[in-house]
C-alpha cells in the first residue's frame, strides 16, 4: 500500500504487520534517514542482513529464506535490500507468498518509474508499504535543518538554518554532515546545546575551503572528461582532494535532483530555473539549466547514493583513498556523457 509520511514512520517503528518496505524516490538520504527508524525500533543488538538486488537476481529463494531465519543470536533481524530495483520482482513475490516471514525486510529503490514492476507490486500487496521521498522545497529544507540541529544540540536562528540548507541543496545528508562538523567545532550536545550564528559557517561552512570547484563539477556533470581531468590535474596541485571533491559534487547532484523534483511534478525548466533564486548564483544559472534538462531523477538518486558510498571509500582504513573519489567523478561524467 502507499504511505503518507506519518503512516510510514509509524509503520518501520512497529513493524511486525509489514512484509517488506519499499524505500523509494529521489531523495535516497530521506529513504536512508527512515531505514534508520526499523533499526532504532529493532534495538541496537539487532542484526541487520545487506543485500543487493543483483544477490535476489541470482538467487531469488533467498529473501524468503532469510526473512524466515532466527538471529544466530537468538535477537532481532531485519534485511536491507540495496540497490533494488525490478530484479529483485522474483525474490519479492517469494517472500509475500512465503507461509513464514517473521524478519521485516527495507528495499532501497532510489527513483522508480510509474510503470515499474516492484513498485506495483509494493502499492497491491496489503503486507508491504511503499513511500517515496523527495528532496524538501525550501521552507521545508529549513526547518529540517533546524530539526537536525536540534538533534545535535545546536540552536538555529531561521536566518542561520537557510543558509545551511540553501548551501546544502536541501540534501538532508549533507545537511546533517555540516552540522555534526558545527557541533563538534562549538562543543554543542543534545544535553549542552549551544546556538551558532553565521560566523561558524564563513569558518567551516561547506564552500569555506573549497576554492573554484565550478569548473570540475560542471566538467563531471556535462560530461566533458578533457576538462574533468584537467580540473582533477590542477586540484591535486593546490593540495585539494577526495572529500573535498566528493561534497561539491554531492551539493551540485543534490541541487539537480531538487529542480529535478519540481520539473517532474509540473513546473517548466524555465521557472523552475527563474525561481532558484539564491540557490545559484548567476553566472552558474545557464550550465545548470543545461544540466537539468538532460539529467532525470532516477539517474540522479543514483549518483546521489555512488557519491555517498565514495566517500564512505575514502575514508574507509585500508581502502584506496581519494582515488575513489576520482573515479567516481569519471563514472558520472562518463554517465553525462551517454545522455547527449
Amino acid at each position: 500500500m502507499k504511505a503518507n509520511r506519518a503512516q510510514i514512520e509509524k509503520a518501520l517503528k512497529a513493524p511486525a504487520a509489514t512484509r517488506f518496505f519499499l524505500l523509494h524516490g529521489p531523495d535516497d538520504s530521506g529513504s536512508r534517514a527512515l531505514a534508520k527508524l526499523l533499526g532504532a525500533a529493532l534495538g541496537p543488538d539487532a542484526e541487520r542482513i545487506d543485500l543487493t538486488g543483483a544477490d535476489l537476481r541470482a538467487d531469488p529463494a533467498r529473501l524468503a529464506d532469510e526473512a524466515a531465519s532466527i538471529s544466530m543470536f537468538g535477537g532481532a533481524r531485519w534485511i536491507q535490500v540495496e540497490p533494488a530495483g525490478d530484479e529483485t520482482l522474483p525474490a519479492v513475490e517469494a517472500l509475500l507468498e512465503a507461509p513464514v516471514a517473521g524478519n521485516p525486510v527495507i528495499l532501497l529503490a532510489g527513483g522508480l518509474k510509474p510503470a515499474s514492476k516492484l513498485l506495483k507490486l509494493a502499492l497491491a500487496a496489503p503486507e508491504a508499504v511503499a513511500f517515496a521521498s523527495y528532496l524538501p522545497d525550501a521552507r521545508d529544507a529549513d526547518r529540517l535543518a533546524a530539526e537536525l540541529g536540534r538533534a545535535e544540540g545546536l540552536t538555529l536562528r531561521p536566518d542561520v538554518a537557510r543558509r545551511i540548507a540553501e548551501s546544502c541543496g536541501g540534501n538532508r545528508a549533507l545537511i546533517a554532515q555540516e552540522l555534526a562538523k558545527f557541533a563538534l567545532y562549538v562543543g554543542a550536545a543534545p544535553e549542552a546545546p549551544k546556538a551558532i550564528d553565521h560566523d561558524v559557517i564563513d569558518a567551516l561552512g561547506a564552500d569555506s575551503d573549497e576554492g573554484d570547484l565550478s569548473r570540475l563539477v560542471d566538467s563531471a556533470v556535462g560530461g566533458d572528461p578533457a576538462g574533468l581531468e584537467a580540473e582533477l590535474a590542477r586540484l591535486h596541485a593546490e593540495g585539494q582532494e577526495g572529500i573535498t571533491l566528493l561534497r561539491a559534487m554531492l551539493r551540485r547532484i543534490a541541487l539537480l535532483a531538487r529542480l529535478r523534483a519540481e520539473v517532474e511534478q509540473g513546473s517548466t525548466p524555465a521557472a523552475v530555473m527563474a525561481s532558484s533564486g539564491k540557490l545559484l548564483f548567476w553566472k552558474e544559472k545557464d550550465e545548470v539549466a543545461r544540466q537539468l534538462a538532460r539529467w532525470r531523477a532516477p539517474l540522479l538518486a543514483k549518483a546521489m547514493a555512488r557519491l555517498l558510498e565514495a566517500e564512505r571509500q575514502v575514508k574507509a582504513a585500508g581502502g584506496i583513498g581519494p582515488l575513489a573519489a576520482d573515479e567516481e567523478l569519471f563514472a558520472i561524467c562518463r554517465q553525462a556523457g551517454r545522455l547527449r
